[in-house]
């Protein structure tokens, strides 16, 4: 309640103190700002899941609960961003120690290519489902893979797998 109090109190602000044109410039931009935070979120965790415990919770992340990569141009911009699994094993290591690993999820191009291809869907499907399942810690079990419950059965037929 507190945080909603002070976003309506900035939005108000910003509208009495600049004008309508000011607000809506903010209101895109801050669209913008959520629409890449969630796009990038996407492309570092698809499909995978973490292992739920007995007690409810799950366990701690790893670095194969996310999605590497190494490419020099979105290091560099994104400040090592792409070494995201690094990240997951160690979240108080600094950006610029950030390491990589060899055994991990990796993505198939650097984050620019990755975000091209995640808005495009049927594409980023036919990309990256099977590099999903092929995995070592999956090893093609779908009962490894984070997937939607309303497309399970979609996806066991798709790849021929019996429903358990």
């Amino acid at each position: 309640v507190f945080y909603t109090i002070l976003n309506v109190i900035l939005i108000a602000s910003i509208y009495f103190i600049f004008g309508f044109k000011v607000l809506l410039s903010y209101l895109l931009v801050a669209l913008i700002g959520i629409l890449l935070l969630e796009t990038v979120n996407y492309i570092e965790h698809y499909g995978l899941l973490r292992d739920q415990k007995e007690s409810g919770g799950y366990e701690s992340c790893k670095p194969h609960h996310s999605w590497n990569s190494n490419h020099s141009l979105s290091n560099l911009t994104l400040f090592n961003l792409e070494r995201h699994s690094d990240h997951h094993a160690n979240p108080t290591r600094s950006y610029q120690s950030l390491r990589d690993f060899p055994d991990i999820p990796r993505l198939p191009n650097g984050y620019f290519g990755m975000y091209l291809l995640a808005y495009v869907p049927r594409l980023w499907f036919k990309v990256m489902d099977q590099r999903v399942l092929d995995l070592p810690h999956v090893n093609g079990d779908l009962t490894k893979v984070n997937i939607d419950p309303i497309k399970i059965e979609h996806y066991q037929a798709l790849f021929k797998q019996e429903p358990k």
